[in-house]
């Protein structure tokens, strides 16, 4: 697909080719391109063109890259560049709809810390393809790393040291990366709740994976961080089953099951799955928002705490071998 051109008349981008489609935009794997032969593998995500004569859907995208531009984390991806330019540039990435901007309607888009990796979803799915179950340390420590990330997210203040309430709201595996390196990273944060940079509807629509959404937020009432909380146990119990117990066969049976399906013992579900690794679960699964983990730090450290309380535990290197054993065919050498 390679194609090479200037975005806003400063940056220059060899697009190698699409390599995902989400909610609101495509994203793009590409290189920037600089003196003496420089370049740098970024991602550029850029807004679907259905959505550029929507003003919410503007504002938020707008939105998503203020708010990521100052999340600098190793567990959530990298922002590096925002900026709009004009329906040219749906053209120059193959991406013309057929919808026709207007006036002066522009392109928005993002330059992203590219992951030479898959998503969560394709983790789990591939571990499920090859009939392979995944070790029980690796399940918790990968949904350690996404609380690592959403710790610091919740935890994150303006200038003036007022707390932005961050609430991502779709904490799912299509919203973690998971680099060959062993690099696991929050990232979509599309539809997040954030004071003063992204549009408030709840009451009013749903936002979210239903499969993955609290109680609360699959009955449409007003979500906290404990909302994420709840989003990121669901995928604890679903690496450790290899299924996920909230699954519907649609959206509203599985919003149903998040409100209204009794929560197992999990230690009868898994072998690896002891007391304490159970009591975790049942805590950051609890439907009582008094009950639930208060902050996504405490999860994550009760989480740790599980995994290195012997003195030994996975790292980001047993995860790459892991990696690199699933995906021979993509993986580095």
């Amino acid at each position: 697909m390679a194609a090479l051109f200037d975005i806003d008349g400063q940056h220059r981008f060899e697009v190698v080719e699409k390599i995902a489609d989400g909610r609101m935009g495509a994203v793009f794997r590409a290189n920037q391109i600089g003196s003496e032969e420089f370049a740098k593998e970024v991602a550029i995500k850029v807004m679907h063109e259905r959505f550029a004569m929507q003003r919410q859907f503007i504002e938020n995208f707008i939105g998503e890259g203020k708010l990521v531009a100052d999340l600098i984390h190793p567990n959530i991806v990298q922002i590096y560049n925002f900026g709009d330019e004009g329906k040219s540039l749906y053209r120059r990435m193959g991406e013309d709809s057929g919808v026709k901007l207007q006036g002066d309607q522009r392109a928005y888009y993002m330059v992203m810390e590219f992951i030479r990796g898959v998503n969560l979803a394709g983790f789990i799915r591939e571990v499920n393809a090859q009939g392979k179950e995944l070790p029980g340390p690796l399940a918790v420590f990968i949904a350690s790393r996404i609380a690592r990330g959403l710790a610091y997210a919740h935890g994150k203040k303006n200038e003036e040291g007022e707390s932005l309430g961050i609430v991502h709201r779709d904490v799912s595996p299509r919203s973690v990366m998971m680099s060959f390196e062993g690099d696991v990273k929050l990232t979509d944060f599309g539809v997040a709740k954030a004071a003063g940079l992204i549009e408030q509807n709840e009451g009013e629509q749903l936002s979210g994976t239903p499969e993955y959404m609290s109680p609360e937020q699959a009955s449409f009432e007003v979500t906290d961080q404990r909302s994420d909380i709840f989003s990121n146990g669901v995928i604890l119990a679903e690496l450790l089953l290899g299924k996920n117990i909230f699954a519907g066969v649609d959206a509203a049976e599985s919003r149903q099951k998040i409100v209204d399906e009794p929560i197992p013992h999990f230690r009868n579900e898994n072998d690896y799955i002891d007391l304490r690794l159970d009591a975790i679960l049942q805590k950051a699964l609890a439907r009582n928002l008094d009950v639930r983990y208060e902050s996504a730090e405490r999860f994550m450290k009760d989480m740790e705490y599980h995994m290195y309380h012997k003195g030994y535990g996975p790292t980001n290197e047993t995860l790459a071998t892991y990696m690199r054993e699933l995906f021979p065919e993509q993986a580095p050498a």
